[in-house]
This record gives C-alpha cells, structure tokens and sequence, in this order.
C-alpha cells in the first residue's frame, strides 16, 4: 500500500475514531491499567493449562479439534482438560483483545503523541502474535521451548503494557525530568536486562521441570533433558544479581537527590521481588506444587511490571508548573 493510501485509510479511521466520546486521561490511564491486567492474566491463565495439565485440551489449532470449533466429548481428551484449554483460548484472550482495541480507540481519540500511540498499537500488534505462537505451541505438541518463547513474549508485553500505563499519565506538551540521577537509572536498565536473563534461565527450570502441560501423552512432549539443580543454581544466581544491582539503586536513591515518587517505587520493587523469591525458594523445596507455579508466573508479571514503571518515574515528561509543584511538595 502506498503512502498515499495509508494517510487516506488513517484519516478515514480518525473520522470514524471521532465519534466517539473524548477520553480524559484518568479515563485512558484506567483503560491502559486494564490492557496491563489483561497482559498479565494471559501469562497466569497459561501458567493454569500447563499445571493442570490442559496444554492439548484442544489438541489442534485455531479451532479445538479437527472438525471442531469448540470442545467435544472425548475418551482421549477428559472433559476439563478441554474446559480449561479452551477457556484460556477464549475467556483471556477476549479480555486481551477488547482492551488492546480500547486503549488504540481512546489515545487516538485524544490524539496522544505518537509515542504514546506507538505503544497503544503494540498491544493488538502484540495480541496476534502471541496467538500464533500459542498455535505453533499446541500444533509442536508443547515443544518445551516454543512454550518458553510463548511466556517470554507475554513477559515481554507486561514490561510494555507497564511503560504505556506511566506514559499515558504524562503530559504531551512536557519534556523529560529527571527525577533521579542518571547513573541510577542506567541501572534499572541493568536490573531489567538481568531480569530477561532470569526469566530465560526460569524457562529453561520449567522446561526440564514435572509440569509438561499434558498427561495424555507425556512421552510426546519434547522436554528438556538437562539438571534441574543446575538450572535452578543458574537461575538463583542471576536472581541474586538482579537484587544485587536493586540494592546499589536502592542504596543510590537514598543517598542522592531522588523524588518521593522514586523512592516510594523502589520500596515497592523490594517488596515485590523479596515475595517473588521466597516463592521460588519454597517451590524448590516442596517439589514445585502447582498452586505456587501460578503464583510464581503472577509475582514475575508483578517484579516485571514494577521494574518497568520504576524506570519510567525516574525520567518522566512534565511541563514546568509540574516541576514546579513537586519540588514545592519535595521543599
């Protein structure tokens, strides 16, 4: 499509766009809360297949058998496995979709700057996408790492999903403040390459770990042959690194010239990785019972989450009676 024919489809999509009422940002900060819930959810209810057992509940894709779009009875295929698979297809996916929809109609209805509007289309971008790797992983037979390239995509859009929720509370007309020293951020940045690290390292623990996402077959699944005390001293030992650098930011903010708001996210990122690692630990040590897998899959959305907002507070974009403001507040 030329140029032409794309300014011609985005004005026609604008027109449209403007029937609808004008959002504030409250408004479209809620919507974009939502669209980060969604983005969570879909990474806690896959956590819920996999634990259950439920990965080839519906064993085809897009529809749930052959000759089927939704669940049929079946000796092979117990009635729940199918609930449940079919569920996450359907239930999460659609809260997804409609939030992703949402928060594209309401920052182009106030006609956002484009960052903002950048990340407001990743998402349905990104939706589409996570649906087709959720099929290459059902049509693999749930290949160990085609489900841990799924979870990481879904971790990748939780870190997203967090910086359009900061971003869509900023204002178009400021410029970026820095509201803690710039070494310090740089290692946020650190922290949350550590953190990727760790979250490959923990697929690789899921990959070789009891939990291959179906007991119908298990001997199909392709699983990862390797020592899970090794992987997970692997993993433990970037998890200490990811709290290492946290603690120099920590350590960094309280000595240096830091807002309140800063300080209070970095309180909250301590708080949130500590919970997510004593659940790691005590999964360890009891033999990773499910119910702890899915906590454990929620508290790395949590960390992923506020590791992202952290970063963002630290330079975001005000106008100058916003700076203003808060160094009145600060004196």
């Amino acid at each position: 499509m030329s140029s032409v024919s794309q300014n011609v489809v985005y004005r026609g999509f604008l027109r449209l766009v403007d029937y609808l009422p004008l959002p504030t940002v409250r408004t479209q900060r809620r919507i974009a809360l939502a669209v980060l819930l969604s983005q969570a959810l879909i990474a806690v209810t896959g956590s819920i297949v996999r634990v259950t057992a439920s990965g080839l509940g519906c064993p085809t894709w897009p529809k749930c058998f052959d000759d089927s779009l939704v669940p049929l009875a079946s000796d092979e295929v117990p009635w729940w496995h199918q609930a449940i698979e079919f569920g996450n297809r359907q239930i999460a996916v659609w809260i997804v979709v409609t939030c992703s929809a949402a928060i594209v109609l309401a920052v182009t209805r106030a006609r956002r700057r484009r960052e903002v509007l950048v990340y407001a289309w990743i998402m349905p971008a990104s939706t589409f996408f996570q649906g087709v790797l959720g099929g290459i992983t059902v049509l693999t037979g749930l290949s160990w790492w085609v489900v841990g390239a799924h979870m990481l995509v879904s971790c990748a859009m939780v870190w997203i999903a967090a910086t359009l929720y900061v971003k869509v509370a900023e204002d178009d007309d400021g410029e970026v403040r820095a509201e803690a020293p710039p070494a310090t951020r740089r290692l946020v940045a650190l922290s949350g390459a550590v953190m990727a690290l760790v979250l490959a390292a923990g697929v690789t623990v899921t990959g070789a770990g009891p939990h291959a996402g179906d007991r119908t077959h298990p001997e199909a699944i392709d699983r990862l042959h390797a020592s899970i005390p090794a992987l997970s001293l692997i993993h433990g030992l970037l998890v200490a690194t990811y709290f290492a650098v946290l603690f120099v930011v920590a350590a960094q903010v309280w000595r240096g010239d830091a807002s309140a708001n800063v300080r209070r996210r970095v309180k909250i990122v301590l708080a949130v990785a500590g919970a997510q690692s004593l659940i790691g630990i005590v999964q360890y040590f009891t033999n990773v019972p499910a119910l702890l897998v899915v906590l454990h899959v929620a508290g790395a959305c949590s960390v992923i989450a506020e590791t992202a907002i952290l970063y963002q507070v630290m330079g975001p974009r005000k106008v100058d009676s916003d700076v203003e403001l808060t160094t009145a507040k600060a004196n």
